[in-house]
């Protein structure tokens, strides 16, 4: 049985098991994204967001690529369209911070290509791990577009940063690894069941804590060093009182597993 509220989706298959979800995106042939893509991942993020069974998220992409981009056959017209490319573009920005906003850490898999829009996906995520025969790559000049930038700087140092997007270049999976844009590199066959373990790891510890260290990630990125520290205690003084920290806490000194139950 689907999640409630992930009934239909066209460009997704989603499976729940250990309190991690799978999800891959499954569009043949490439992944490419358009608008119902875009719809359906708001959709399925922001049901993933509040759902108890689920503590971690696993994406990955079904196929030969994780997600080729953009389906630039959307394009052609929209100069012409009076309001097409601000509606569209709100929807792209809406696409990308669901999985940014989701509650619940998201490690990428990235099994394949990972092109354009398709590497910003894998970088919105908050952990990733890659196979040693995908790539990530921005071919915006290939196709006279701009995009991506801000995105691919909270990964890629400067200089790095300006050489995927000023020349296209594909970023190979050891590479990407090198430059410690992922945190594993393994073969194909490794790669699901490593992003999984990592998303096992996670959805064992505490469920609100893990939640409010999402949110510090988030919001701290863009704050001084004070507020951001600030605002992080905030959450370890809302956390000491719920009923997981407590549990949590009494199992450490009983020396025992913790039963948890988010909140």
């Amino acid at each position: 049985m689907p999640l409630p509220g992930l009934e239909g989706l066209e460009c997704y298959r989603v499976e729940v098991a250990d309190f991690v979800a799978t999800v891959t995106l499954d569009r043949p042939p490439v992944n490419a994204q358009n608008g119902k893509f875009r719809e359906e991942t708001c959709r399925l993020f922001d049901v993933l967001h509040d759902s108890p069974e689920v503590r971690a998220v696993v994406l990955t992409g079904a196929g030969r690529a994780f997600s080729a981009g953009a389906d630039l056959k959307e394009r052609p017209g929209m100069t012409e369209l009076r309001g097409a490319y601000p509606r569209h573009n709100r929807l792209v920005r809406a696409c990308f911070d669901s999985l940014i906003e989701c509650d619940k850490p998201i490690v990428a898999a990235v099994n394949g290509a990972a092109i354009g829009a398709g590497a910003v996906l894998a970088l919105c995520c908050d952990i990733v791990v890659v196979a040693e025969e995908s790539f990530m790559s921005m071919t915006e000049v290939d196709v006279g577009l701009a995009g991506g930038v801000k995105h691919v700087l909270r990964h890629f140092g400067q200089s790095d940063a300006r050489l995927m997007l000023f020349t296209a270049r594909r970023i190979t999976g050891p590479e990407l690894y090198r430059m410690n844009v992922a945190s594993a590199c393994v073969p194909g066959a490794e790669l699901l069941a490593t992003a999984q373990g990592i998303a096992r790891e996670i959805a064992q510890k505490v469920p609100l804590a893990v939640r409010a260290a999402k949110r510090s990630f988030t919001l701290a990125e863009d704050l001084p060093l004070h507020e951001g520290y600030r605002y992080e205690q905030s959450q370890t003084v809302a956390l000491s009182s719920t009923e997981d920290t407590r549990e949590a806490q009494r199992a450490f000194a009983e020396k025992r597993k913790p039963v948890f139950k988010g909140r």
